[in-house]
């Protein structure tokens, strides 16, 4: 085999890796995507509460999708259950209604009055957040959050 060959190979294999990884962190959901998986989440939790949060907080099960992902937190006492965002790992365990973006806007207190409508009611909360895999910048997310018996869940999607 010739030099240019092998480079050409190599190259070809660099360029397909990282093409990979960069359509995988622009994998950006939309409002349908979300409200298909707030639907699926629904199903999940009502068959299996304690699975599904698992599942929910390793992204298994398509519990994550490109930069879409469930969180749910109790509706009692607004603390927040682990998901797969890993740079909001230091919101897990904390009240829902204390969260308040960057630019001051306390969405958490929206997000937890929402999960305090009924059963089958899904309300709409806008606020800047990170994506999954771009720790450092914000982007403004609108979330669906509804409440599932004695939890509080969402999932958003970023503009």
């Amino acid at each position: 085999m010739n030099r240019r060959a092998i480079v050409a190979g190599v190259l070809g294999i660099a360029v397909g890796l990282g093409g990979g990884a960069l359509a995988q962190q622009t994998n950006s959901g939309n409002a349908a995507d979300a409200k298909a998986m707030l639907q699926k989440t629904i199903s999940a939790i009502k068959a299996d509460k304690a699975r599904a949060l698992d599942m929910i907080a390793k992204g298994e099960d398509g519990f994550l999708k490109g930069d879409l992902y469930p969180w749910c937190f109790n509706a009692s006492d607004g603390k927040i259950h682990p998901f797969p965002n890993l740079n909001a790992k230091a919101l897990f365990g904390r009240d829902e209604r204390s969260m308040i973006d960057a630019a001051g806007k306390n969405y958490g207190q929206h997000v937890f009055e929402a999960a305090q409508k009924p059963e089958g009611v899904i309300s709409e909360v806008t606020y800047l957040f990170s994506k999954p895999m771009e720790k450092d910048k914000l982007y403004m997310k609108v979330s669906f959050v509804t409440r599932i018996g004695d939890l509080g869940c969402g999932v958003g999607y970023y503009k």
